[in-house]
């Protein structure tokens, strides 16, 4: 025996250690963990249903953790299924895994993506973690399992102000009764850069806590029915300093609005105090998601519900005063939707521009006015459709934000009455603003569930903006669905979206760069940064899409550039214009139509997507160079 002790006392206390942790393994439940084939990340709201209905949820770690007795250490079949994402299917039909469960054992299950964005975690409500913790495994959030008592949010807002993100959500569930917070609850969390979480793995969330340490209101404004805050967004008063403003509206049953205005964030009180009230038949009105964009030398705040079609100058001042907001539309100042009076041009043409004193016409107030025959079809400004097929999307709520790496306008919004009422998501592009917004991929699709009012998070933008996140309210709201999907319900997700993926590939305006019958077309990059609008010839992808290919513009001496599908030869000087279907393409989208050239005698060339296109002496070249895409307008 020496000073350390009797050896054999150590071995035995070696082996107390090894029971104790073979003891404690054998009692957690069983761990399936179900994986991205694509990414290997784990993926949330997958459920796993057993022969007799028993079902599971994974939780945002994409593990369920499984411990029913009487079915321990027994083969178990587990059917698996999820909103776009789809699990291989065996001989029978059946889309399944047979696993042999154990306590303290695992299973790794691989499903296939089918939306293109990618699920990554429920940033809201309770049990967010639950499951891992149950196997053991450690989660990535201060508050993996309840964070301010809150059971469901709806709707998220946020701004960057005084160094953080500031959140707020609508209507919030507390545990204690059903009826909870309408008052919109808030919360804190510091950016990716400033010792916050990377957004792939979640948000740490600090609310704004009552005395009995749930997500109090931040917005008490009088009036019976919730509040519902909109319109977010920081601004600069006249002294320089930080403003956090947004606007409001009251609500009562069934969902009516009753009143509304515009608030500020008391930091003092922290809660947001009434500034001025709105007229319901005021004109312009900010609503929706809100980002700040410079235009002619001046900052603009822009209002996106879904399309920015209201704006104001970025100051606080001028926040507050209604008569300075300004509609994109096709109005007269001062004509309204209800007796319309249209801006035209002398040739008949609509002319649309920012103007005060007339509302927009949103995606239901085109409809209406095409209907009443007011409107021509192609007349309206609002023409988002599907990329392929070119069949309309209705677009309900989003947001529109910068994207550094595509270099233009990216919205990500939610489809009305797509093949679900209202789960269906859709990426767009545009090179202003306030379009043209036409042709869109969908990015995610829930079945037979809502998944409104999403909003992208340009603070999370990752890989100069090749990765953007956005979250929308995951509910079975708005559906005939009876099911609810426990914990998940009225909840925000959160997902990924590649913009470099080859599927988000969409046609973007192709410009005529020259006034008259000329070659010269070039998208957004062609164009000088404070020239005239140009007219857009026709719509095609400036990066591969599937089945396309390169179209060049070849420098051709004084008779100005001409495009091709082959290579250039002779080390002409050539670009990539766009890329095209080839003329050929058998069945080819319904959206596309064919690419004429038309030729002169002295060498002269012009495109056309008419066929009977006709300018003094130019004549049909014969069969068209390629397929692009219509221009709706």
């Amino acid at each position: 025996m020496n000073r350390t002790g009797c050896p054999c006392l150590v071995v035995l206390a070696i082996a107390s250690v090894a029971r104790l942790a073979a003891a404690q393994t054998a009692e957690r439940p069983f761990e399936i963990l179900v994986v991205d084939d694509q990414s290997g990340r784990g993926v949330p709201l997958v459920v796993l249903q057993t022969v007799h209905g028993l079902r599971y949820f994974t939780d945002s770690n994409g593990i369920v953790a499984f411990d029913e007795p009487g079915l321990m250490h027994e083969e178990v079949f587990f059917h698996v299924r999820s909103h776009g994402y789809e699990f291989p299917q065996d001989g029978f039909g059946y889309r399944g895994k047979k696993l042999t469960v154990a306590p303290g054992g695992h299973a790794r299950l691989a499903i296939h993506r089918l939306n293109i964005a990618q699920r990554l975690y429920r940033v809201t409500g309770a049990g967010i973690y639950r499951d891992s913790l149950l196997v053991g495994r450690p989660a990535p959030i201060r508050e993996p399992l309840l964070n301010g008592k809150v059971l469901g949010s709806d709707s998220v807002l946020t701004t960057f102000y005084h160094g953080k993100i500031y959140w707020f959500w609508g209507d919030t569930n507390w545990p204690a009764y059903p009826l909870g917070n309408f008052g919109s609850a808030g919360a804190t969390s510091a950016l990716p850069a400033a010792g916050g979480l990377d957004p792939r793995l979640g948000v740490d969330l600090a609310y704004f806590l009552d005395e009995q340490g749930r997500a109090r209101p931040t917005a008490p404004i009088a009036g019976e029915g919730p509040t519902w805050l909109s319109a977010l967004v920081t601004l600069g008063d006249d002294a320089g300093r930080e403003r956090m403003v947004a606007s409001y509206a009251k609500i009562r049953p069934p969902l009516e609005i009753y009143r509304r205005g515009l608030v500020e964030f008391d930091d003092a009180a922290g809660c947001f105090r009434p500034v001025v009230d709105v007229p319901l038949d005021a004109p312009i009105f900010p609503s929706g998601q809100a980002f700040v964009h410079r235009s002619g030398g001046v900052d603009y705040v822009y209002f996106a519900d879904p399309y920015p079609l209201v704006r104001v100058r970025a100051t606080r001042r001028d926040w507050e005063d209604l008569s300075h907001y300004e509609a994109f539309t096709c109005l007269r100042p001062g004509s309204r939707l209800a007796n319309p009076q249209f801006d035209r041009r002398d040739d008949g043409r609509l002319l649309y521009g920012w103007k005060r004193g007339a509302p927009p016409i949103n995606v239901r107030d085109q409809a209406a006015l095409v209907r009443s025959g007011r409107l021509m079809p192609g007349e309206g400004l609002l023409q988002l459709c599907e990329r392929d097929s070119g069949k309309p999307i209705q677009a309900g709520l989003g947001s529109v934000y910068w994207n550094a790496f595509r270099q233009r306008f990216v919205m990500i919004v939610t489809q009305i009455y797509g093949t679900s009422p209202l789960g269906e998501v859709w990426y767009a592009e545009a090179d202003t603003p306030v379009g043209p917004w036409v042709y869109a991929a969908k990015i995610a699709t829930h079945d037979d569930y809502s998944f409104y009012n999403p909003k992208q998070h340009p603070l999370f933008d990752a890989d100069g903006g090749r990765t953007i996140f956005f979250e929308g309210t995951y509910t079975r709201t708005f559906t005939n669905n009876p099911d609810v999907t426990p914990r998940y319900d009225y909840n925000q997700v959160m997902y990924l979206l590649e913009l470099a993926d080859p599927r988000l590939a969409l046609p973007v305006p192709i410009y005529a760069l020259a006034d008259g019958p000329s070659s010269a077309l070039g998208d957004r990059t062609q164009l000088p940064p404070e020239g005239p609008d140009r007219p857009i010839a026709f719509f095609a992808p400036d990066r591969p899409l599937a089945a396309t290919v390169p179209i060049y513009q070849v420098t051709a001496g004084g008779h100005g550039p001409y495009l091709t599908a082959s290579p250039p030869e002779g080390g002409r000087a050539a670009r990539v214009a766009f890329y095209a279907l080839p003329a050929a393409t058998a069945n080819p989208p319904r959206a596309v139509c064919p690419l004429y050239e038309f030729r002169a005698a002295d060498g002269r060339r012009a495109y056309s997507t008419a066929v009977y296109w006709r300018a003094p002496g130019f004549a049909h070249a014969g069969p068209p160079i390629a397929l692009v895409w219509r221009n709706p307008q």
